[in-house]
């Protein structure tokens, strides 16, 4: 509980204690239900039970985010706590008790596009042989005016606590007055759940004639008197209620005493869809998708983008339906997509992919279509504006932390990223988001994938090239991370190219701690040699050492010394050779060589290594560049001031030892030396 802040106590339902919670880190809001249990046994039993409720995928249910055992000193008692989503919009019963008080029906539309989600969902558990338990009309929370979800989910641990079912009971008759009546002796089967929906039919059909006492009274009598429904549904015809035929036909058979004798969910689902009533909705095609045959589908998808988004907008909490028109977007030429997308399209396509991203198939198609849609707009320009509204952020940012052992989904996600902020101007905000700490996370747990190292690269170098105020803490964790990466694949010429990049420029931001001085500068020499025909990673490789050669003179003895008997300085020689007629290659060079002049102890090293020699030929062939001969000139004269001392640098020398003639300097023929 320490992580969440208690903003407000709800009506107590007949298990426990309703709180809405706001999670301090992220101002996030749930609702977070306390159950009382008897001991820690039941604790865990129960805890065991709900735990495979984490795993499940369905658009119209409300799954728990967390679940965890508390214990209470107050009151000396052990709680199992579960963490849900928080809604605004009220639920089902909020809809009945408004509609009740002004004595009005319920739109049949609505109820239509409303039961359909809770058909689908219940469907979907009771394929599962899971059991709701406790389906009433404050546990279908509304999302919006046309979207619902089933939430509070409970298990045979929890239901079967006698005394404290009693208690709760007494305190308020109407929590368990849409219980089956063998659910009350605690028996459940997936036909109390088809008892509860029933009842909440009958609570949907009759709120514009009964009030909420009566209604109550309702539900409890038809347990013990069956016959008490038929006056009802008689005035419900008297009455003409929206649905009448429908409701008429399928109450006696949900609510029949008898379990075995009561409707199955899928003969509910083929009722209530293929009714008169129903089929004349002008609705249907967008209710149901048994109602709907595959082929019709396809003929609706064969139009252009805009018909299939409108398809997509219509079916939007059906995901096979989604998913089909995923793979149809994905097989479209280019001229047909009507490429490129603007902002306002891609965030229209993730609004509906959003209700869907707990289903790693639709999750992995929609990335697919968006390095699709974004790599085609920098193919045809790259100087094209890349859309990169919050809302894909966001989805990309839930994908990556709702499936993280898909190594399929983590590489897209990692190299979309790259795409979007190739414009630059992102590192702040998925800074913010937590991605450098993903990044870290997904570097150690997939070390062996390739391609996932490569994506991860690849985005930080994207990313660091632009950062000016950025939190270094995170980085420097990720800095031992990429220096593991590039030891591991040392014959990986992509790697070495996107990891040299990325030192580099965390040697700039000060992220490369001392300790690591060593081994990087071995990996950026190494990662020269393997492929030095890449001027990307050459250049790279050699800003990265002169950066650390600035602040360390360790660095530079390890470039002019790489090991015994093969200096690092050949390397640069030969690499002068292969660039010599590129400028910005000859100047990284030159500016590596003038800070590791910088240091007296690394002359003699440079003087040996012919570095004099490079230097002066480099000073003659590149005049015109201002920087390159300043750099030139610096090392010039660093190896002429270590070479000629002057006087008072001198050390004294014995007073038989002469003194050397003062017109026998080397430099009097040296064009290129001055004093």
């Amino acid at each position: 509980m320490e992580k969440y802040q208690i903003l407000q106590v709800l009506s107590p339902g007949a298990l426990g204690v309703n709180l809405v919670v706001q999670e301090m880190e992220t101002d996030t809001k749930y609702v977070l239900k306390q159950v009382e249990c008897i001991d820690e046994h039941h604790a865990n039993e129960a805890l065991e039970e709900l735990m495979p409720l984490l795993k499940l995928q369905h658009p119209s249910i409300s799954l728990y985010h967390e679940m965890f055992v508390m214990w209470n000193n107050e009151i000396s008692s052990l709680f199992l706590c579960l963490v849900m989503d928080y809604t605004t919009q009220g639920t089902f019963q909020n809809v009945i008790e408004n509609k009740r008080k002004i004595k009005e029906s319920i739109d049949s539309q609505w109820t239509y596009t409303m039961l359909n989600q809770v058909l689908d969902a219940i469907q979907y558990l009771h394929q599962l042989n899971i059991i709701h338990r406790n389906l009433k009309p404050s546990n279908i929370a509304l999302i919006n005016d046309n979207y619902c979800k089933l939430q509070d989910l409970s298990c045979e641990a929890l239901m079967t606590h006698e005394a404290k079912w009693n208690v709760r009971a007494e305190e308020d008759p109407c929590q368990k007055s849409w219980m089956a009546p063998e659910a009350l002796k605690f028996t459940f089967t997936c036909k109390s759940d088809i008892w509860s929906l029933g009842c909440i039919i009958l609570d949907i059909a009759t709120c514009s004639f009964l009030n909420d006492t009566e209604a109550m009274c309702l539900r409890k009598t038809i347990r013990h008197h069956p016959g008490s429904l038929k006056p009802i549904l008689k005035t419900m015809e008297e009455k003409q209620v929206p649905g009448v035929e429908i409701f008429c036909l399928l109450l006696p058979f949900m609510l029949h005493m008898n379990p075995s004798h009561r409707l199955a969910i899928k003969d509910v689902v083929q009722i209530t869809f293929m009714s008169t009533s129903f089929r004349n909705s002008c609705a249907a095609l967008k209710m149901y998708r048994q109602e709907v045959p595959i082929f019709i589908i396809d003929v609706l998808l064969e139009g252009n983008i805009s018909n299939i988004l409108d398809v997509m907008q219509n079916f939007s909490t059906q995901p096979e339906i989604q998913l089909r028109i995923l793979n149809k977007l994905l097989t479209m030429a280019d001229e047909e997509l009507g490429l490129p997308w603007p902002t306002a399209m891609l965030e229209e396509l993730l609004a509906v992919m959003k209700q869907h991203e707990r289903m790693l198939d639709i999750v992995l198609s929609t990335c697919s279509l968006l390095l699709r849609v974004l790599g085609q707009a920098l193919a045809q320009d790259s100087e094209a504006e890349i859309p990169r509204g919050s809302s894909i952020i966001s989805f990309l940012m839930n994908a990556l932390r709702s499936h993280s052992d898909s190594e399929r989904l983590i590489t897209m996600v990692y190299n979309l990223f790259t795409i979007i902020s190739s414009q630059g101007l992102l590192s702040e905000e998925l800074e913010e988001q937590g991605l450098f700490q993903l990044a870290h996370e997904h570097l150690d747990h997939f070390q062996e994938d390739r391609d996932i190292c490569l994506a991860i690269l690849s985005l930080l170098w994207s990313l660091l090239i632009d950062a000016a105020n950025v939190d270094k803490e995170p980085l420097k964790k990720l800095s031992a991370m990429v220096i593991w990466v590039l030891a591991m694949y040392p014959e990986d010429v992509e790697i070495a190219e996107a990891g040299c990049a990325v030192l580099w420029l965390l040697s700039l931001l000060g992220c490369i701690k001392e300790s690591q001085f060593e081994k990087v500068v071995e990996l950026f020499l190494r990662s020269i040699q393997l492929c030095p025909g890449r001027v990307l990673l050459v250049n790279n490789a050699c800003r990265g050492l002169a950066s650390l050669a600035k602040v360390s003179e360790l660095v530079a003895f390890r470039v002019a010394v790489l090991e015994e008997g093969n200096s690092g300085l050949y390397l640069l020689q030969d690499i002068y050779q292969l660039y010599k007629d590129d400028p910005e290659v000859v100047e990284n060079l030159c500016m590596l060589l003038a800070h590791l002049a910088s240091y007296k102890e690394i002359l003699p090293e440079l003087e040996s290594g012919g570095i004099k020699d490079l230097v002066r030929v480099i000073r003659g062939r590149f005049t015109s560049s201002l920087e390159l001969i300043s750099y030139a000139d610096t090392v010039l004269q660093a190896l002429e001031a270590a070479a000629h001392p002057k006087p008072q640098e001198k050390q004294l020398k014995p007073a038989s030892e002469p003194e050397a003639p003062k017109d026998s300097s080397p430099h009097q023929e040296d064009p290129f030396f001055q004093p």
